[in-house]
């Protein structure tokens, strides 16, 4: 297959939506499979053919079709307070909880000094008042890039020695133990799961401790480096990947979970922040020619009555039929709060 472009010049943006073409929406996959127009000969038409617009927005559109491209291995960062150490300060362990009496639930923010300490600590108060069965360790929207914490944390729930990761200069191994936390382990990631967090979703299930559900991650375990520009922002470039146990890379397109869970980020934000939060949708009208039907129209709300039997019984007893509750007016227990979040719900089924 031979890609090849015949340029046309134009009057309007055609030309710069072809180039944004070339460097935004091309594979670099297929860029290795076929071959590709020069992008000096490309540029060189577009500054010479494209009108209604000047050369430096050319430039800034060139620029951020190839951040797109190359994201989320390169970007350009604009906050001065975030750093290639992560953006958040502390352990980041922001919520402990026990669903059903025996599964716990922690949630982690970022991952950071302290961290491993944390989760000890949590799972021992959690413990020490239930019999848990499992963990659903909640990794969504999670970053950091302390990876030597990040083994910290996952060498909790592996008994045996073996090794679980390598950045850089530096290997990692977990240590033979009795205590490891043996109960099943589900851990939940998303699109913003980020940096260390994916390290440590990829070496429990390397290891075989726990199991992924959610949606893919971020795709940002690696080490980067930062390049400060004249303009005030840095760029950061991914330059060293990190590699798992098995010697294998964790890929710059992220983790892909054992379990997919597809949400709309709306609601998955809106789920994060209370999972038993019923989020109402749209209800399709009924076919034409057909009317609706109320499915409760039989149930009826009238109190049931008491029949002779029972009178003479509650008078023979010293009761007053008057104080009797029946019927609807019957005091019941509150239903169970059902959790409504779909990635929690699937992650609390399978402990």
């Amino acid at each position: 297959m031979r890609l090849t472009l015949r340029w046309q010049p134009s009057r309007n943006l055609a030309g710069l939506a072809l180039l944004g073409w070339l460097v935004a929406s091309v594979p670099l996959s297929l860029a290795n499979a076929a071959q590709m127009p020069g992008f000096d000969e490309v540029y060189g038409l577009l500054r010479s053919n494209l009108t209604g617009m000047a050369e430096a927005e050319l430039e800034q559109a060139l620029l951020k079709g190839l951040l797109q491209q190359l994201g989320p291995r390169v970007n350009l960062i604009t906050n001065a307070s975030e750093s290639v150490t992560g953006g958040q300060a502390g352990h980041g362990l922001t919520k402990s909880a026990v669903f059903d009496q025996s599964f716990g639930y922690l949630r982690v923010a970022h991952v950071g000094a302290g961290l491993a300490t944390a989760v000890s600590e949590a799972l021992a108060k959690l413990n020490a008042t239930n019999r848990l069965q499992g963990l659903a360790l909640d990794l969504r929207y999670a970053d950091g890039f302390d990876y030597a914490e990040a083994v910290n944390v996952a060498d909790q729930f592996v008994a045996e020695e073996r090794p679980l990761l390598s950045w850089g200069e530096t290997k990692a191994r977990s240590s033979a133990k009795t205590n490891a936390f043996g109960h099943p382990i589900t851990v939940l990631i998303n699109g913003q799961t980020a940096g260390a967090a994916e390290a440590l979703a990829a070496m429990l299930r390397e290891a075989r401790a726990g199991l992924i559900i959610g949606g893919p991650s971020a795709g940002q375990a690696s080490l980067f480096k930062e390049f400060a520009l004249r303009t005030g922002h840095r760029l950061r470039i991914a330059t060293t990947p990190v590699h798992l146990g098995d010697g294998q890379a964790i890929p710059h397109t992220g983790l892909t979970p054992d379990i997919l869970v597809a949400v709309n980020a709306e609601d998955e934000k809106q789920y994060y922040a209370d999972a038993y939060k019923v989020i109402a949708k749209p209800v399709s009208p009924p076919p034409p020619g057909r009317a609706a039907t109320n499915q409760t129209s039989g149930a009826t709300n009238r109190a049931s009555r008491l029949n002779e039997a029972d009178l003479v019984r509650m008078k023979r007893e010293g009761l007053d039929p008057a104080s009797v509750v029946t019927g609807s007016d019957r005091v019941t227990a509150p239903p169970k709060p059902v959790v409504m979040d779909p990635a929690l719900a699937r992650a609390l089924d399978l402990l």
